[in-house]
């Protein structure tokens, strides 16, 4: 007898939370998509930084006073994002939400900010702005600011996948706005989960087929704000403290949703080598880095991950 199927889609996040599950009947899918609702809805009140009451809102405004205890999902998200700005040299960066206020101003005003605005921001950035304490405790220096929207949605992806297996599905698709995935098995009648991919330009670039993998589709310019008659990514590089402005697409697949993120980030401010080069040197990690000229580079395995087929013609270089 063929599965029985549940599509459904909330919003969580500041996005859209879509769901494929194939399962044994519809009790058992009905169940395990509550689960997976409320997990999100739960880890929106704990991460977002538009929520005064939530954990990450309270530590921020709580930087240069006494240590502010957190949930421990976000001190486990905190602890784990940390040790990945130090994995990627700093291209991935929790702490960057001075620099993300100081961009948004930017953005209101119409003006770029000036060295000495940039600098004092760029001050409040980085690991020793974060102290960690016992107990789920955290302190942040005055002025620092943590901003966790680069990485929240992976993570969540990643808790939910327990939920699955206690609820028996082996067959399921989920979708943070097509921009965070986790394709666990295949659908009934595909060796894989067939998605398309867009190039920087919004074109269709190609199709990926996963199987059991988390995918993470980050672009540089994605989301922007004009300033001055110029065009600024919101994605920043936490180094010097600009957004993106060279129109790219990046993607990974890995074995966790929440490094996914993380990498996919560091690949847009790291670039065809540097980044792809980072991504390789993870295991079971594998990266697409599409240009907006046509171009783009891979790992070198990530053909046999993903069976990735082209649909613009780009060139591959790598």
């Amino acid at each position: 007898m063929p599965p029985h199927t549940l599509i459904d889609g909330h919003y969580a996040m500041g996005t859209v939370l879509e769901v494929t599950l194939h399962g044994p009947d519809p009790a058992t899918l009905d169940r395990a998509g509550a689960r997976i609702f409320e997990t999100a809805a739960r880890l929106d009140r704990l991460f977002s930084r538009h929520r005064a009451d939530s954990d990450v809102s309270r530590l921020n405004a709580a930087a240069g006073g006494e240590p502010v205890v957190v949930a421990p999902e976000v001190a486990e998200l905190v602890r784990v994002s940390l040790d990945y700005a130090e994995r990627t040299g700093g291209s991935f960066d929790v702490t960057v939400g001075a620099l993300v206020a100081l961009w948004t101003l930017a953005a209101e005003r119409d003006v770029p900010p000036t060295g000495a605005e940039l600098a004092r921001a760029r001050s409040r950035v980085g690991a020793s702005t974060v102290q960690v304490g016992p107990g789920d405790r955290f302190a942040l220096a005055p002025g620092a600011s943590i901003d966790l929207g680069g990485i929240a949605k992976g993570f969540a992806l990643d808790r939910m996948l327990p939920l699955l297996r206690e609820e028996g599905v082996s067959s399921a698709l989920l979708s943070f706005g097509q921009s965070s995935v986790w394709a666990v098995g295949s659908p009934p009648d595909g060796e894989g989960w067939r998605l398309l991919v867009r190039s920087p330009e919004g074109r269709f670039a190609g199709i990926v087929t996963v199987r059991d993998l988390a995918l993470s589709v980050s672009g540089s310019l994605g989301q922007w704000s004009e300033i001055g008659g110029r065009r600024f990514g919101h994605v920043l590089d936490p180094r010097s403290g600009w957004p993106l402005t060279r129109p790219r697409e990046a993607v990974v697949v890995a074995r966790d949703a929440a490094l996914a993120e993380a990498l996919s980030k560091a690949l847009l401010v790291l670039g065809e080598v540097e980044g792809i080069g980072l991504v390789a040197s993870y295991p079971g990690c594998e990266a697409l880095l599409l240009d907006a000229d046509g171009r783009r580079w891979s790992t070198p395995g990530w053909q046999s991950a993903t069976s990735f087929d082209a649909l613009d013609g780009s060139e591959r270089d790598r």
